[in-house]
């Protein structure tokens, strides 16, 4: 069984920074596992994307609302990856989940995007920006 450890959160003001990591318990490239990615979910919203990560080239994706301000990163020692978070703002705040998932060289990178192609999940971190 796969587990994602996700760390770093915590309270920030508005404009400063956080740096989240995930480790991943065993080896998730032996299982097959390609892409990483970090999903968020705020109080009283659904859970959206942010950013991912594919494993072999380190192709990296972003939602539009953190493109430029937040970089994904792999963490070859820990079977992991990172994310720097800059510049960060009040709507930033809200649980951050680490997922893991096999994604086929012919698929859409759109599909990084959805939660429901991930197939494991760390146990979320908070993360809270004040304005």
């Amino acid at each position: 069984q796969v587990q994602l450890i996700e760390s770093g959160g915590g309270l920030v003001q508005a404009g400063g920074s956080l740096r989240l990591s995930c480790a991943a318990s065993e080896r998730t490239l032996a299982l097959g596992h390609n892409v990483m990615g970090w999903f968020r979910q705020a109080p009283g919203k659904d859970g959206e994307f942010v950013a991912a990560i594919r494993w072999s080239d380190g192709v990296s994706h972003y939602s539009d609302f953190v493109e430029g301000r937040f970089t994904i990163s792999r963490d070859n020692a820990k079977y992991g990856m990172n994310l720097q978070m800059n510049g960060l703002k009040a709507e930033d705040t809200g649980v951050y989940y680490c997922a893991s998932g096999t994604f086929g060289y012919n698929r859409d990178e759109r599909d990084y995007f959805f939660g429901s192609e991930y197939q494991y999940w760390g146990q979320g971190i908070q993360v809270t920006v004040s304005s």
